[in-house]
């Protein structure tokens, strides 16, 4: 990340920047996604300073900001026609380095907590039916040719829609994390989320049967430590190729765009709720540290319901 910012930050900057980093992959658990995400923004936000300051920003200068610079900023990049959604999410980096700062003892700053978060359209999760789920789990293992690869990926398209997993923390298991079925064909994985967080998740037969057989046709020999999903190569497999094999899905069951990875975790949560389950069960099912969070899904339950009643409803025809 540095490389993206040692020409608009003083080494001072650069070096707290980089412990910055350093926490939020370590202490903090964040994805590379997000990682890579809050880089580029804080990238661009000290490319805005350089040249709204006439200079390499430092710590001083991130000190002494007044909520007219941060508005300054927020500003250009609604007339560069940045999204509310990435302007939003600049502001969380922003709003964390700050923060960091301030518990390092390197420099505070009250403006940035005055400054307001743009409104954002509400966005409901995008959810498979039940059917559709199913056949897609049936539709990546036909996708490959090599019968372990086959394997592998319904695998792990099962335990995503079976436990309501982020693709993260799927991809982020090792072997020896997989759970093995007690007596009463029951089992459990302890996943590790968001924030290092912690949730017991439940695991169907069916998932536990379906890892067993890919890693009995894996032609790498891993273990305890090694990574449960592995590539052809046999390192940890890459989220880009999950996201590829979905796409391969969507063409062959002619699914919309939204049908990825992750609506697999939306559809788990939306079907859940359509079978009777409580928001606060599924809640912590999913690692939400907020309730608020869940509750999208009865939206999401709500509009289906408001749409098979138009269409079959005999007095919504009328």
């Amino acid at each position: 990340m540095a490389a993206q910012i040692d020409t608009t930050a003083e080494p001072a900057l650069l070096a707290a920047i980089e412990d910055w980093w350093r926490w939020l992959e370590v202490e903090r658990n964040c994805s590379a996604h997000t990682l890579d995400g809050y880089g580029r923004d804080l990238a661009a936000f000290c490319s805005y300073l350089a040249e709204h300051l006439g200079h390499a920003p430092g710590i001083e200068d991130f000190a002494g900001l007044a909520l007219a610079d941060f508005r300054g900023y927020l500003a250009r990049r609604g007339a560069e026609g940045v999204s509310r959604t990435s302007t939003a999410r600049a502001l969380s980096a922003l709003r964390n380095f700050f923060s960091f700062l301030e518990r390092r003892g390197l420099a505070s700053n009250a403006a940035i907590r005055a400054v307001k978060t743009p409104k954002l359209p509400v966005s409901l999760p995008k959810a498979l039916s039940e059917a559709e789920a199913l056949e897609a789990l049936e539709a990546v293992f036909e996708a490959h040719e090599e019968p372990w690869l086959a394997a592998r990926d319904r695998a792990l398209f099962t335990l995503i829609y079976g436990c309501g997993l982020r693709i993260s923390e799927a991809l982020g298991l090792n072997v020896g994390d997989t759970p093995e079925l007690d007596g009463d064909g029951s089992a459990a994985l302890v996943i590790t989320g968001k924030g290092n967080k912690q949730r017991l998740v439940p695991v169907l037969p069916v998932i536990t049967e379906r890892i067993d057989s890919y890693l009995k046709q894996c032609p790498h020999r891993l273990g305890p430590k090694e990574p449960l999903f592995v590539g052809a190569r046999g390192g940890r497999l890459n989220p880009g190729v999950v996201q590829r094999q979905m796409r391969r899905v969507r063409v062959m069951l002619n699914l919309p765009d939204t049908a990825t990875p992750h609506s697999l975790r939306h559809s788990f949560a939306t079907h859940l709720l359509a079978g009777g389950g409580d928001l606060r069960t599924i809640q912590e099912l999913l690692g939400h540290a907020s309730l608020s969070s869940t509750q999208r899904y009865t939206e999401v339950d709500a509009a289906r319901l408001t749409e098979v009643y138009r269409d079959a409803h005999p007095r919504a025809r009328e």
